[in-house]
């Protein structure tokens, strides 16, 4: 997995790549608490994430916790097929704060 980490306009984006599992999911909690405490807000895009399991949805979780406690936004984008199937299956999608491309996500 890789995490490349930028600033856009109104945003840190993390722009993720690979596949977020209980390798690599401790590396994913660290990028999004670490853009959190130094951000008011943070768009994670998942378009090429081809594999995410519970680890990296507790991941993107504790970040959506860390968000509010924060009073920061944490937002999704571009969410893989893969990605957007198990926020589905999890019953997680409403929870979070989703948009179809990154573009979206920074202009809203």
């Amino acid at each position: 997995m890789q995490i490349l980490v930028r600033q856009a306009d109104n945003a840190t984006v993390l722009e993720v790549a690979g596949n977020i599992d209980l390798q690599n999911s401790p590396q994913m909690r660290k990028a999004l608490l670490e853009n959190l405490k130094l951000a008011a807000r943070v768009v994670v895009n998942l378009e090429k994430v081809h594999y995410i399991d519970s680890s990296g949805i507790a991941s993107l979780v504790e970040g959506l916790k860390a968000s509010q406690t924060l009073k920061n936004r944490l937002v999704l984008a571009g969410l893989s097929p893969m990605a957007h199937k198990v926020l589905d299956l999890t019953r997680l999608t409403p929870l979070f704060e989703i948009y179809a491309t990154e573009e979206e996500a920074l202009n809203a």
